[in-house]
């Protein structure tokens, strides 16, 4: 199996497109025509994590965080960015990070959050902007099944917990064509005039080559007629952090030992206890200070994330519980989750866990 092949797998469970503008996800070192041998899964492909992948036989690593996150305008191990990328290439080691492109995803970081503490009736909290488009096509109502059906396999028609949705109107439609043209019906120069349907679909932006490919290739003009459309609709099913609720509520000291039990956390800074009990609960892996007002205004009782800092838990203003419980922490379980993807999706070859601790934050 190459490289590419896994690669394909990744960008399944983890689309790119659905990645922040910051980022720096996919492929990051190495090449993807290469025959895979195996793959070590880790949260952070540090220097010891190729030493790792090395010594368990795997030239593929897949980590959570980009090893590579802004230019390098040198690489000469002065540090532990340079020292990993060096020996990786050194030892025909390849790397491929998922970060937010996982993140954004509705089964992704904070979806495994919550499952960490059996939170119910999860949704988005931060749903993502200027995801969606529109697709309108137009062609005759023998060829509307045909074209209806080659989009949504090409993944047009998805809304929330819905597919194949479509909207469908009967009108008529003109043309004539030149002496290039060699019509589907009618002839040259003569003016045409008949039934015609219009096909209206959705999409996520990251497939619309997918989807044109699909509507030329099972439309039945020599010439198609269509237009795009980006919609101000926010994506209901990809965006950051969570939201849900605990299946029974708690008092706040209470439910911040469950998370720190949970979430195999050896500290938790949090803001002022208001005696108010926990049932709603937002959560958002990683650095999250700049969601503190979403999950208040999602009415969230308590908002679990990382990388606070100290005039930030003002921001609780007295609303909500507002805890850092460490951002390794609260990503801790996410390497689990790609290693189990990707053993249900390539049968009969090595995924392996990473035994290393890549926590940079000790605790005395």
């Amino acid at each position: 199996m190459k490289i590419k092949e896994i690669v394909s797998v990744l960008e399944e469970m983890a689309p790119l497109a659905y990645a922040e503008d910051f980022d720096n996800v996919g492929l990051l070192v190495g090449d993807q025509e290469a025959e895979a041998t195996g793959i070590l899964v880790c949260h952070d492909a540090l220097e010891n994590i190729i030493d790792e992948a090395m010594a368990k036989k795997c030239n593929l690593v897949v980590c959570f965080h980009p090893i590579l996150f802004s230019g390098l305008k040198k690489i000469t191990g002065k540090n532990y960015v340079e020292r990993a990328v060096i020996k990786a290439i050194k030892n025909d080691i390849t790397i491929y990070a998922v970060h937010t492109a996982l993140d954004n995803h509705q089964e992704g970081v904070n979806k495994i959050f919550c499952d960490a503490l059996g939170l119910v009736n999860t949704k988005i909290l931060i749903p993502k902007q200027n995801y969606i488009r529109k697709l309108v096509t137009y062609t005759i109502p023998e060829n509307a099944e045909e074209v209806r059906n080659a989009l949504f396999d090409a993944g047009a028609g998805t809304i929330g917990n819905y597919e194949n949705c479509s909207f469908n109107s009967k009108g008529i439609g003109t043309y004539m064509g030149n002496e290039h043209s060699n019509p589907q019906v009618g002839e040259r120069f003569e003016f045409v005039q008949g039934d015609e349907i219009k096909i209206e679909v959705t999409f996520e932006k990251h497939l619309e080559n997918k989807i044109l490919k699909a509507l030329f290739r099972s439309h039945a003009y020599e010439e198609v007629a269509y237009e795009i459309y980006d919609l101000q609709n926010q994506h209901q099913n990809i965006g950051l952090g969570m939201i849900g609720e605990l299946k029974n509520p708690m008092k706040e000291k209470e439910f911040l030992l469950f998370a720190k039990e949970k979430m195999q956390a050896d500290g938790i800074r949090h803001s002022n206890f208001i005696g108010k009990e926990i049932k709603k609960v937002a959560v958002l892996g990683g650095a999250g200070s700049f969601a503190i007002k979403n999950a208040i205004r999602a009415g969230a009782d308590a908002y679990l994330t990382a990388d606070l800092k100290y005039h930030q838990f003002y921001e609780a203003e007295n609303r909500l519980l507002l805890a850092d419980i460490g951002h390794f922490e609260s990503e801790r379980y996410t390497k689990n989750y790609i290693v189990e993807y990707l053993r249900k999706k390539i049968l009969n070859f090595a995924v392996i866990l990473s035994e290393e601790n890549s926590n940079p934050v000790k605790y005395l």
